[in-house]
């Protein structure tokens, strides 16, 4: 199959475009022509964009049901939408039913990666990661982990939840298109024989690490109650949470210490502007966090965000940073953010690019506005004139699913 258009091409932290085709064979990229954008091609045109898949770094599956709860805090609305939405995925097949569901959503707004995260009930994370598994979507999902403060119907024992784990990990091993994940919830909602143990398994393993840090004020205040007034950052160091592999949704309220060790774990944050602005969170400073030395993705954090589309948490990454009164991000770098930006931090070397030896998950774009032609950056004019009817194929490993 041969696409041909106006091709996003990954540039050392930005993105560029130029003209050009995409040979797909089986269900990779193998061949990436730049400069000729031929009338025979198969699919696109001179007007289209063809994009890698957008990647979504930190979304909820079982709240894909709950997004617009609007007007709560985060511990309220955890307590009051969130656990109730949970406890309903104790069913396993109504648990892949919705995943599919998820999917199919996450599909229509182009995110064709993702690192999720399903429920405390084993049986539901394993269909959730079956479901996965026959949409050939790329990513992560884990069970979480949640031993305390939480409704008894959604904590187990530390023990239980580790062995859980565990088998799941046998069952969908690290490094593979789909994978099962160590996901403590967050350092509230997990004693600290519950976090220790997730650190040690996670490290046997080799294993992705999925956790909260620092999100609203709340929370940590009740985090420094629970464990003797340790920061948040250093209790999941010393459990051995923080490492490279570990992925720490929000990071909003940090200091500079905070920031310090993190850079130094090399673990990443997921900024999740549009849910941080939904529960009244605060914003988080990427600008800090990246002078510091830390690595930032993006992430939808659906049901707290309400945007499936990683084009929209994108731009909600330029309005973060203004609304602060940061440099903020250029939209060029807000594309490559959605796509080469989360696959490299993610380790995921043969995705987000369209390169050679590139998995085939690719995006054909055909918006109706002049867009390559005028006074705006055509990248600019396409982030802030985003709309979805625009994506109108997706492809996964090379097979068109939308």
């Amino acid at each position: 199959m041969l696409i041909a258009g106006q091709l996003l091409l990954a540039d050392q932290g930005n993105c560029r475009i130029a003209p050009g085709m995409v040979r797909i064979a089986d269900d990779s990229v193998v061949e990436v022509i730049v400069g000729d954008c031929s009338p025979r091609a198969d699919i696109g045109g001179p007007d289209c964009l063809i994009a890698p898949g957008f990647i979504d770094t930190h979304l909820h599956l079982p709240q894909f049901d709950a997004i617009g709860a609007q007007g709560l805090s985060l511990l309220d609305w955890l307590e009051l939408v969130i656990f109730p939405a949970e406890t309903r995925w104790e069913i396993p097949q109504f648990a892949a039913e919705m995943t599919g569901r998820a999917i199919r959503q996450c599909l229509r707004h182009g995110t064709t990666g993702f690192c999720a995260y399903a429920t405390v009930h084993q049986a539901a994370t394993e269909q959730a990661l079956r479901v996965a598994q026959d949409a050939q979507i790329r990513g992560v999902i884990g069970q979480v982990l949640m031993d305390r403060e939480a409704p008894a119907a959604l904590c187990r024992s530390a023990s239980q939840l580790i062995a859980e784990t565990a088998e799941l990990l046998d069952r969908f091993p690290p490094g593979g298109r789909i994978a099962a994940a160590v996901t403590p919830r967050f350092a509230i909602s997990c004693s600290e024989e519950l976090l220790n143990q997730a650190g040690q398994l996670a490290d046997q393993r080799g294993a992705m690490v999925q956790t909260h840090l620092a999100e609203n004020v709340a929370e940590c205040e009740r985090v420094r109650e629970l464990f003797g007034g340790r920061s948040y950052v250093e209790l999941y160091r010393e459990a051995g949470l923080l490492g490279p592999r570990t992925l720490l949704g929000h990071g909003i309220h940090l200091d500079d210490t905070d920031r310090r060790q993190l850079a130094a774990s090399q673990a990443r944050i997921a900024h999740c502007p549009i849910a941080n602005t939904f529960l009244h969170s605060g914003t988080m400073n990427r600008h800090l966090l990246r002078g510091a030395g830390v690595g930032i993705t993006l992430g939808s954090d659906i049901g707290a965000g309400y945007e499936l589309s990683m084009i929209r948490v994108a731009r909600g990454m330029i309005e973060a940073a203004v609304s602060l009164g940061d440099p903020p991000p250029t939209a060029w770098q807000a594309w490559y953010a959605i796509t080469a930006g989360n696959a490299d931090q993610l380790g995921w070397s043969d995705a987000g690019r369209l390169v050679e030896g590139a998995v085939a998950d690719l995006l054909v774009i055909r918006p109706d506005i002049p867009w390559t032609d005028g006074p705006v950056d055509p990248l600019s004019r396409l982030l802030f004139s985003w709309d979805d009817r625009w994506l109108t194929e997706v492809f996964l490993r090379g097979r068109r699913v939308y």
